[in-house]
């Protein structure tokens, strides 16, 4: 594993993880924002593909920086992170956050988004996710454990979490006690709440793929059916289940999913095993 460090134009210090050889993906987590959570997924991609990662500014091993937190801006990290490491274009997969960051990469800078695979993503928030975002924002403020509780029971699904109770311990444990962590939570919500660029997307011509769990209590399945019909010519794969971190706990047919429209649409891309 080759860890790196890069900073921003605004003195955040990110850090990045490049892996392995073949054409470039980068996989872009949600809310959480730690390149860690790619882990199940990374063994079966690392075949075929050279990973990227990182954890985002604020999160984990990356510094805040000064500049004001929007989607835009995460996505420009993205985009120094390619610069950084001498990448001219890549596939993107972005998981809930994270797909709405690859959107703002393709809209920023089309020539360097190649496909994008979106899962758990949405186009623009609908009231569902406002008033989603409004409880967990004010369980953030009264009780970040039960912040962090109830973001386990959201989204994972229960049958997985009855069998992985370490990894509710890790949520619990890693609750957002302080102020400064509270701060970069809140501020990411907001970002995302006032994220809307459906209005664009009918332009973007690269092939993507809308991936979604039909359990999602985060992001529901109507959220993704929207956000296929916003993208010319994406293709929409709804699992039957797996809560919201599904490429956590349905993995394997996540990555079947995943692995199968890549080799459609990326040259030399590996069949689906």
């Amino acid at each position: 594993m080759s860890e790196f460090l890069f900073t921003t134009h605004d003195g955040a210090v990110i850090r990045g993880l490049d892996e392995g050889a073949g054409p470039a993906l980068l996989c872009v987590s949600g809310l959480g924002g730690a390149a860690s959570f790619w882990d199940p997924c990374a063994a079966e991609l690392l075949r075929d593909w050279r990973l990227l990662r990182l954890d985002q500014r604020g999160i984990g091993a990356s510094s805040r920086g000064q500049a004001p937190c929007s989607v835009e801006l995460l996505a420009h990290d993205c985009l120094a992170l390619l610069d950084d490491r001498g990448v001219d274009s890549c596939i993107v997969a972005g998981h809930s956050t994270g797909g709405c960051i690859a959107q703002a990469m393709a809209l920023a800078a089309p020539q360097r988004v190649r496909a994008m695979a979106l899962s758990g993503s949405w186009a623009k928030p609908d009231r569902y996710l406002h008033e989603l975002f409004t409880m967990r924002l004010s369980l953030l403020g009264e009780s970040p454990r039960a912040y962090a509780s109830s973001s386990a029971f959201l989204s994972y699904e229960p049958a997985w979490l009855d069998a992985h109770w370490d990894a509710y311990e890790r949520l619990v444990a890693t609750a957002p006690t302080d102020p400064t962590a509270q701060a970069v939570v809140r501020e990411r919500m907001h970002a995302l709440l006032r994220f809307d660029q459906s209005a664009r997307l009918s332009a973007l011509t690269c092939p993507t793929l809308v991936v979604g769990a039909r359990d999602d209590l985060i992001v529901p399945p109507h959220l993704q059916a929207s956000l296929a019909q916003f993208l010319p010519g994406a293709r929409l794969v709804l699992l039957e289940r797996g809560g919201h971190f599904f490429p956590v706990t349905r993995s394997a047919e996540f990555l079947a999913v995943l692995r199968g429209w890549l080799t459609g649409v990326v040259p030399g891309a590996a069949p689906a095993r």
